[in-house]
């Protein structure tokens, strides 16, 4: 068991005896003229390893208390769990690192008994160290150990509410420094303009453009082996696309950038067996599907998946991570299959739905299409999938109306929708609306241009090249 030491803040800790033996070794070799032997054998010091990696929390008390906010070195802000005693706190180190000790800042909500626990793959855990006398405020805890993640495994609180860490510090050596992802400077927006930020998105409209039964993704190099889909983007899209394929020399696009040359395609919507094909322009959006929407990278190339589930149960669609607000036609909303009510004359069926926005940081793709990705939790990427991309939500629309009791998918009712995406992006173009809009805190349209924040200038010009 070990026995945290309490330090309260602005208050110098004593040098350790290790660090003054090094102290008078290093002098002693220096002085004997050994310098070299001494560099072979010396060791590195403990410093912060945690800060600003990928952390994950069991539960949030609100979603500006993520577990994100106990590794931001920001003494200001804090991760607070719900008031139930069983939580966790973990921390993701980027790659295998030796652990010395650990620094909790508690706020007043404090854990009275918890774990420090180590583990390789964020699933097998090793205990090593137990802390049964808690009493909150600045506390060290020694904890020596190997592992890439680290978790703080809460068992009993110490006040009626829940636990509550300003910051939650590992000292030690090695792990992996993550890569930068600060936004690109915005000009400086002129006096009494509007600088708030309520969107981190832009968007990549495009129109349909064919249908085959074929899915590159699930069905790759097997022509006729799906249920028909509707494509857009690249319309060279079939079952023998690639990724290199995709942006190969002479390949065009359905969307409104010339350099998104990316797959999308959904389930075709038929009626009375017939396919129902819009001539419209369908929105895409690109946004933030974490918080700290500043830490959003652009998709790797190559990487594909597929979004929901064509085996899905009414239920289950309707309680999926994804669902924004069901099918909507004329005055009907919320509803969980193609709504069976009339739709006014002239009226649209539409449908918002959004995909997982963490990636394993690994794989392009995976067995089953989908578990190398993942949904945010509590507003953040789980350790398991540290690397946040893209939130893609497709919003579209069919012109059918009236009777929709004849109206379904190609893959059976309407809570069987589902949708893929096979990335080709110029790496340039997708890297500049990413920094620009979504890091930027802004509503971009395709160009990348904030039509209410004017001044915060644009990504691409009027002849699509990037602005210097």
């Amino acid at each position: 068991m070990s026995t945290p030491t309490v330090r309260r803040r602005g208050r110098t800790r004593p040098a350790s005896p290790r660090a003054w033996l090094a102290a008078v070794l290093a002098a002693a070799v220096v002085a004997s003229g050994a310098v070299a032997t001494l560099a072979t054998t010396a060791t590195a010091a403990p410093v912060n390893i945690s800060q600003g990696k990928a952390a994950s929390a069991s539960t949030a008390e609100s979603p500006d208390m993520v577990g994100a906010k106990a590794v931001d070195g920001n003494t200001s802000t804090r991760w607070s769990s719900t008031f139930a005693d069983a939580q966790w706190l973990q921390v993701d180190l980027g790659s295998s690192a030796t652990i010395d000790n650990v620094k909790l800042s508690w706020e007043a909500a404090y854990g009275k008994a918890f774990q420090v626990q180590v583990s390789s793959n964020g699933t097998t855990w090793t205990t090593v160290a137990t802390v049964t006398n808690g009493t909150g405020g600045n506390q060290t805890v020694s904890a020596p150990g190997t592992g890439r993640y680290v978790r703080l495994n809460l068992t009993t609180r110490g006040t009626g509410y829940g636990y509550s860490l300003w910051e939650f510090q590992v000292f030690g050596t090695g792990g992996t420094t993550p890569p930068s992802t600060t936004p690109k400077p915005l000009p400086p927006a002129p006096p009494g303009a509007d600088t708030s930020v309520t969107h981190h998105e832009f968007q990549a409209n495009c129109v349909p453009t064919h249908t085959l039964p074929d899915d590159p993704i699930v069905f790759p190099g097997q022509a006729g082996a799906s249920h028909s889909h509707t494509f857009m983007g690249n319309r060279t899209t079939n079952a023998q696309t690639t990724a290199a394929s995709l942006v190969a020399a002479g390949t065009t696009t359905s969307c409104t950038v010339p350099q998104d040359r990316s797959a999308y395609w959904f389930p075709t919507l038929l009626r009375n067996g017939s396919q129902v094909v819009s001539t419209d322009e369908q929105t895409i959006y690109y946004k933030s599907g974490i918080l700290d929407y500043r830490k959003v990278q652009p998709f790797p190339a190559g990487l594909r998946f597929v979004v929901g589930n064509m085996l899905a149960t009414q239920d289950e669609f309707k309680n999926a991570p994804g669902t924004v607000e069901g099918f909507e036609c004329g005055d009907t909303t919320r509803s969980w299959d193609i709504p069976a009510a009339a739709c006014p004359v002239g009226s649209k069926l539409n449908i918002r739905y959004q995909a997982p926005s963490c990636w394993d940081g690994v794989n392009l793709d995976s067995a089953n299409h989908k578990t190398h990705m993942a949904y945010p939790v509590n507003g953040e990427c789980p350790t398991s999938h540290p690397v946040p991309v893209p939130m893609i939500e497709f919003k579209l629309s069919w012109p059918v109306d009236g009777n929709l009791s004849n109206v379904a998918f190609s893959s059976g009712r309407g809570y069987s929708f589902h949708y893929d995406f096979f990335n080709g992006w110029d790496a340039p173009v997708l890297k500049a609306l990413t920094e620009h809009c979504i890091n930027g805190g802004l509503q971009c349209n395709p160009r990348g241009f904030d039509l209410y924040k004017p001044w915060a200038g644009g990504v691409l010009d009027a002849s699509f090249n990037l602005i210097p």
